[in-house]
């Protein structure tokens, strides 16, 4: 009976459950790891065993999670390996260019067709005037091979990583073509490099000059690097279980499912709370793949650098998913132009930007508004030779931060966010290079503009730009006051931090309102939750704050560790890392044990997914 049900567990573990996908916070997934690594342990000194080894388990992992779309992976492993190898032997410019376009309209052809077919049937239908149904193609195409109707045409499901994995291959056939890195010559190694389970769904996004190498290296494991491994993946399941869906589900997501049944005080506290709940899931996820790629003898890069320490959006973005802003910056920034100069491509997403904004919008003035600035930049920078780089640098970065937010989903809101953050961008470089006095009259003049414009119009969007622009001119009087004092010395930096940590929770009312929707409705429902939550910020407070502070007690204390422990300086950080590394065996048994049972006691009843994996 015992061995029954064993088997029967076993077998729980290892398929597929839509229902279920396989987390790294399920029992199962531990489960999983210690089989396989009880398996990798046998044969960790054969290398070309161990990568097919691990490159059949993550694509058992993988199917684990997302079911029968392991075969579009599988599908992206095989066309990328073979187009490298063609880039390669190819001695013409011209050849490998045709075999270099081939592979990236692939792989963005799969990644559109999956992640913005609503999108683009959204835009059709309003400018052509049709309802333009979307059918699944690849579930059609099986049912008529299959001759049965096995799978529904009516909905398209976005794969789990696929964004990840697209990008991935691609900066490696990328690569190849810019002569940085060679063809990996065996297919089963490359297929490990693209599906290495711990990071394949939700990053680090790993390039193929970093990891590559390490395929070919022999195993090794100190007991120090045993001891970080296990911190990480620790610390990681403590971030998610403890702090991210903690605060998730008990104060973020009842707020943003109806923000018109709380006050503006709450909504206002939930995007400062969902900021550090994103970060603790997102951060969670990469601390248990770092753990976890470790204990395996691979090194994944840092995606997380205390990012709420930064003191501007800048700083900001060279702090928070690093792999991500580095791909951009590699892969879209510089070719665009960098900071150098403008051309086609520059031109082409001014166009296709402006026009998505009209079509998803349906508000024409956002469009002119937005091909007019559009307009007088590139105008500004074509009769100022002297200001021309600083120009086309700002235009650039404007555009890569669009492609960003459209990265993570096809709405008007994640335009919106990714807009709000290239701004954040630009602002601070102009802040930086203008004098303090120049800093107070430029805010204190738009403060009084909105305070003006709110009087006659006061729409709830008014009052909270009103606000945002009350601190700034405040801020901008401190300075000039106190700058170069002791005081200012003490606390300007913290200054700074809280600016940019407003900026940054503001606009992830725009992120959060278009997280988690069906992607035929998500443009329209997004677009209502942001409106109802700017609508209850900027309406008047009730006056009750203090109360709701009471009735979410042990929310806003979670909250306010959590902080407390992110800004804790990176020297400390370093220390207890290896401290807890240097333990001996038996007393890091025991601290391991509390530490897990302490972690489950925060446990909800249903898994909660990692918010990246829609992405």
């Amino acid at each position: 009976m015992n061995t029954d049900i064993f088997i029967g567990y076993l077998q729980k573990v290892f398929s597929f459950n839509e229902n279920s996908p396989l987390l790294f916070t399920q029992m199962q997934f531990w489960v999983f790891f210690c089989i396989v690594y009880a398996g990798f342990a046998l044969m960790q000194r054969r290398t070309l065993m161990r990568n097919a080894y691990l490159m059949a388990v993550s694509l058992l992992f993988y199917y684990k999670t997302s079911g029968l779309f392991v075969g579009l992976l599988l599908l992206v492993t095989c066309s990328d390996f073979f187009i490298a190898q063609r880039i390669h032997a190819s001695t013409a410019r011209w050849r490998k260019r045709l075999w270099l376009t081939l592979s990236v309209t692939l792989d963005l052809g799969i990644l559109c067709y999956f992640k913005y077919s609503y999108f683009f049937a959204d835009i059709v239908g309003q400018i052509f005037g049709i309802d333009l149904k979307v059918t699944n193609v690849a579930a059609e195409c099986f049912n008529t091979v299959a001759g049965t109707p096995l799978f529904s045409v009516d909905r398209i499901i976005l794969p789990v990583g696929i964004s990840f994995y697209t990008f991935q291959v691609i900066s490696y056939t990328v690569d190849v073509y810019r002569g940085l890195v060679r063809p990996v010559r065996n297919i089963l190694d490359f297929g490990f490099y693209v599906s290495f389970f711990p990071q394949l769904v939700a990053g680090p996004i790993v390039k193929a000059s970093d990891f590559i190498p390490q395929l070919y290296r022999r195993y090794f494991l100190s007991r120090r690097m045993f001891g970080i491994a296990i911190f990480w993946i620790l610390g990681g399941l403590a971030k998610k279980i403890i702090l991210s869906d903690y605060l998730a589900l008990n104060f973020v997501d009842r707020v943003f499912a109806n923000p018109m049944l709380f006050t503006g005080f709450e909504n206002t506290a939930a995007l400062f709370v969902y900021s550090l709940q994103v970060y603790a899931d997102f951060s969670g996820y990469t601390d248990i793949a770092i753990g976890l790629s470790l204990l395996m003898g691979f090194h994944l890069p840092r995606n997380f650098n205390s990012p709420y320490k930064a003191e501007n959006c800048s700083n900001f973005w060279k702090r928070w998913h690093i792999s991500l802003s580095r791909w951009l910056q590699n892969y879209l920034y510089i070719p665009l132009g960098g900071n150098r100069s403008i051309g086609f491509g520059t031109y082409f997403w001014i166009i296709v930007l402006t026009l998505s904004s009209l079509i998803l919008s349906g508000n024409g003035w956002i469009a002119a508004g937005t091909a007019l600035i559009a307009v007088s930049v590139i105008l500004t920078a074509w009769y100022s030779p002297e200001r021309r780089r600083k120009i086309y640098a700002n235009l650039n970065s404007m555009i890569t931060m669009l492609l960003g937010g459209l990265w993570h989903g096809a709405s008007l809101n994640f335009l919106i966010w990714g807009g709000l953050n290239g701004v954040g961008m630009i602002v601070y470089k102009f802040w930086r290079d203008c004098r303090p006095l120049y800093r107070v009259i430029a805010t204190t003049v738009i403060a009084a503009a909105c305070w003006g414009v709110a009087l006659s119009w006061p729409a709830p969007l008014w009052r909270m730009l009103l606000c945002f622009m009350i601190f700034i001119a405040v801020s901008a009087w401190i300075r000039l006051w106190a700058e170069g004092t002791a005081l200012w010395n003490k606390l300007g930096r913290a200054w700074a931090i809280l600016v940019t940590f407003t900026f940054i929770s503001f606009t992830r009312l725009f992120f959060r309102s278009g997280s988690n929707l069906d992607p035929a409705s998500a443009n329209r429902q997004a677009w209502q939750t942001a409106s109802e939550m700017v609508t209850r910020i900027g309406s008047r407070w009730s006056g009750n704050e203090w109360a709701i502070v009471n009735a979410y007690r042990s929310v806003f204390l979670l909250f306010l560790l959590g902080m407390i422990l992110h800004w804790l300086p990176e020297d400390w950080k370093r220390r207890y890392r290896l401290a807890f590394a240097s333990l001996p065996l038996p007393l890091m048994c025991i601290a391991c044990i509390l530490a897990v049972f302490v972690i489950y006691q925060f446990v909800s009843a249903e898994m909660q997914p990692f918010i990246y994996f829609q992405f």
